[in-house]
Protein backbone atom coordinates (compact mmCIF):
# COMPACT_ATOMS: atom_id res chain seq x y z
CA UNK A 1 0.00 0.00 0.00
CA UNK A 2 1.56 3.36 -1.01
CA UNK A 3 2.24 5.91 1.69
CA UNK A 4 -0.65 8.30 2.29
CA UNK A 5 -0.89 11.57 4.20
CA UNK A 6 -2.12 9.90 7.38
CA UNK A 7 -0.81 6.97 9.39
CA UNK A 8 -2.50 4.99 12.15
CA UNK A 9 0.21 3.70 14.52
CA UNK A 10 -1.02 0.99 16.86
CA UNK A 11 0.81 -0.58 19.77
CA UNK A 12 4.48 -0.63 20.60
CA UNK A 13 6.54 -3.29 18.83
CA UNK A 14 10.11 -2.49 19.81
CA UNK A 15 12.35 0.04 21.59
CA UNK A 16 16.13 0.20 21.24
CA UNK A 17 18.64 2.37 23.13
CA UNK A 18 21.94 3.25 21.48
CA UNK A 19 24.75 4.71 23.62
CA UNK A 20 26.51 7.81 22.32
CA UNK A 21 30.31 7.85 22.49
CA UNK A 22 32.24 10.81 23.88
CA UNK A 23 32.97 11.98 20.31
CA UNK A 24 29.22 12.23 19.66
CA UNK A 25 28.90 9.18 17.40
CA UNK A 26 26.50 6.31 17.99
CA UNK A 27 27.93 3.21 19.65
CA UNK A 28 25.89 0.81 17.49
CA UNK A 29 27.94 -2.18 18.68
CA UNK A 30 26.38 -1.70 22.13
CA UNK A 31 22.77 -0.99 21.09
CA UNK A 32 20.37 -2.66 23.55
CA UNK A 33 16.75 -3.77 23.45
CA UNK A 34 14.28 -2.53 26.07
CA UNK A 35 12.76 -5.92 26.97
CA UNK A 36 8.96 -6.21 27.04
CA UNK A 37 8.69 -2.52 26.06
CA UNK A 38 5.37 -1.15 27.32
CA UNK A 39 5.68 2.62 26.94
CA UNK A 40 7.67 5.06 24.84
CA UNK A 41 5.98 8.43 25.19
CA UNK A 42 7.33 11.79 24.09
CA UNK A 43 6.40 15.46 24.18
CA UNK A 44 7.81 18.22 21.99
CA UNK A 45 8.43 20.92 24.61
CA UNK A 46 10.03 24.32 25.01
CA UNK A 47 10.24 26.82 27.85
CA UNK A 48 9.28 30.37 26.94
CA UNK A 49 10.17 33.66 28.54
CA UNK A 50 7.60 36.43 28.17
CA UNK A 51 8.08 40.16 28.41
CA UNK A 52 5.09 41.69 30.12
CA UNK A 53 4.40 45.30 30.94
CA UNK A 54 1.72 47.95 30.66
CA UNK A 55 -0.91 45.26 31.34
CA UNK A 56 -0.01 43.30 28.19
CA UNK A 57 2.44 40.75 26.83
CA UNK A 58 4.94 42.49 24.58
CA UNK A 59 6.98 39.49 23.42
CA UNK A 60 7.66 35.80 23.92
CA UNK A 61 10.92 34.02 23.21
CA UNK A 62 11.66 30.29 23.36
CA UNK A 63 14.70 28.92 25.18
CA UNK A 64 15.18 26.11 22.66
CA UNK A 65 13.18 22.97 21.84
CA UNK A 66 13.62 19.65 23.58
CA UNK A 67 11.78 16.38 23.90
CA UNK A 68 10.45 15.09 27.21
CA UNK A 69 10.27 11.28 27.10
CA UNK A 70 9.24 8.33 29.28
CA UNK A 71 10.13 4.65 28.90
CA UNK A 72 8.75 1.57 30.60
CA UNK A 73 9.67 -2.06 30.02
CA UNK A 74 9.31 -5.39 31.77
CA UNK A 75 12.05 -7.03 33.74
CA UNK A 76 15.51 -5.85 34.68
CA UNK A 77 18.08 -5.63 31.89
CA UNK A 78 21.51 -4.73 33.28
CA UNK A 79 22.51 -3.57 29.79
CA UNK A 80 19.55 -1.15 29.63
CA UNK A 81 20.25 0.08 33.17
CA UNK A 82 23.87 0.79 32.14
CA UNK A 83 22.80 2.81 29.06
CA UNK A 84 20.35 4.82 31.18
CA UNK A 85 22.51 5.48 34.22
CA UNK A 86 26.18 4.78 33.44
CA UNK A 87 28.03 2.36 35.68
CA UNK A 88 29.63 -0.96 34.79
CA UNK A 89 28.68 -4.59 34.40
CA UNK A 90 31.08 -7.26 35.66
CA UNK A 91 30.65 -10.93 34.76
CA UNK A 92 32.34 -13.65 36.77
CA UNK A 93 32.23 -17.41 37.16
CA UNK A 94 31.43 -20.19 34.74
CA UNK A 95 28.28 -22.22 34.17
CA UNK A 96 26.47 -23.14 36.36
CA UNK A 97 27.81 -20.45 38.72
CA UNK A 98 27.91 -17.37 36.48
CA UNK A 99 27.21 -13.99 38.02
CA UNK A 100 26.61 -10.57 36.44
CA UNK A 101 26.87 -7.54 38.72
CA UNK A 102 25.84 -4.01 37.80
CA UNK A 103 27.73 -1.38 39.82
CA UNK A 104 27.04 2.36 39.93
CA UNK A 105 29.69 4.54 41.58
CA UNK A 106 29.05 7.99 43.01
CA UNK A 107 31.48 9.25 40.35
CA UNK A 108 29.50 7.72 37.43
CA UNK A 109 27.43 10.28 35.50
CA UNK A 110 24.46 9.43 33.33
CA UNK A 111 25.47 9.13 29.67
CA UNK A 112 23.78 10.33 26.49
CA UNK A 113 22.01 7.85 24.21
CA UNK A 114 19.48 7.66 21.37
CA UNK A 115 16.01 6.09 21.64
CA UNK A 116 14.15 4.52 18.72
CA UNK A 117 10.66 3.09 19.03
CA UNK A 118 8.58 1.19 16.47
CA UNK A 119 4.80 0.92 16.12
CA UNK A 120 2.92 -1.03 13.45
CA UNK A 121 0.55 1.14 11.40
CA UNK A 122 -3.02 0.02 10.71
CA UNK A 123 -2.75 2.02 7.48
CA UNK A 124 0.15 -0.22 6.38
CA UNK A 125 3.84 -0.43 7.17
CA UNK A 126 5.12 0.99 10.42
CA UNK A 127 6.22 4.19 12.14
CA UNK A 128 9.52 4.78 13.93
CA UNK A 129 10.15 7.62 16.34
CA UNK A 130 13.81 8.50 16.94
CA UNK A 131 14.77 10.93 19.72
CA UNK A 132 18.35 12.18 19.49
CA UNK A 133 20.87 12.80 22.29
CA UNK A 134 18.77 11.73 25.25
CA UNK A 135 19.70 11.77 28.90
CA UNK A 136 17.78 10.09 31.70
CA UNK A 137 17.69 13.22 33.84
CA UNK A 138 14.51 12.15 35.60
CA UNK A 139 13.97 9.18 37.88
CA UNK A 140 15.13 5.64 37.07
CA UNK A 141 12.65 3.34 38.76
CA UNK A 142 12.14 -0.31 39.50
CA UNK A 143 9.96 -2.10 41.99
CA UNK A 144 9.94 -5.67 43.28
CA UNK A 145 6.40 -6.46 44.42
CA UNK A 146 4.67 -9.63 45.55
CA UNK A 147 2.70 -11.17 42.70
CA UNK A 148 3.91 -8.65 40.08
CA UNK A 149 6.51 -8.51 37.36
CA UNK A 150 9.23 -5.95 37.83
CA UNK A 151 8.95 -2.94 35.53
CA UNK A 152 11.86 -0.65 34.69
CA UNK A 153 10.87 2.99 34.11
CA UNK A 154 12.88 6.06 33.16
CA UNK A 155 12.22 9.64 32.12
CA UNK A 156 14.37 12.39 30.72
CA UNK A 157 14.96 14.82 27.90
CA UNK A 158 16.21 14.70 24.33
CA UNK A 159 18.40 17.67 23.49
CA UNK A 160 19.00 17.08 19.78
CA UNK A 161 21.99 15.97 17.75
CA UNK A 162 24.00 19.17 18.14
CA UNK A 163 27.44 17.87 19.13
CA UNK A 164 30.04 15.47 17.85
CA UNK A 165 31.83 14.98 14.58
CA UNK A 166 28.87 15.62 12.25
CA UNK A 167 25.94 17.18 14.11
CA UNK A 168 22.63 17.07 12.23
CA UNK A 169 20.72 19.45 14.55
CA UNK A 170 17.88 16.89 14.56
CA UNK A 171 15.73 16.84 17.70
CA UNK A 172 13.57 13.90 16.62
CA UNK A 173 12.32 12.09 13.52
CA UNK A 174 9.10 10.29 12.66
CA UNK A 175 9.82 7.77 9.91
CA UNK A 176 6.98 6.09 8.02
CA UNK A 177 7.85 2.89 6.18
CA UNK A 178 5.58 1.46 3.49
CA UNK A 179 6.69 -2.02 4.57
CA UNK A 180 7.32 -3.02 8.18
CA UNK A 181 11.01 -2.39 8.88
CA UNK A 182 12.69 -3.66 12.04
CA UNK A 183 14.89 -1.30 14.02
CA UNK A 184 18.38 -1.95 12.65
Amino acid sequence: MPLTGNTLPFGLRDVKLTPIKTDGTLDTANKVDLPAARTFSFTDAEDFETLEGDDSTAASHGKGPLVEWDLEGGGLSLDVWKVLSGGTITQTGTTPAQKATYTKLVTDSRPYFQVEGQAISDSGGDVHCIVYRCKADGNLEGSFENGSFMLTAASGHGFGDTVGLTPTNKLYDFVRNEAVTAIV
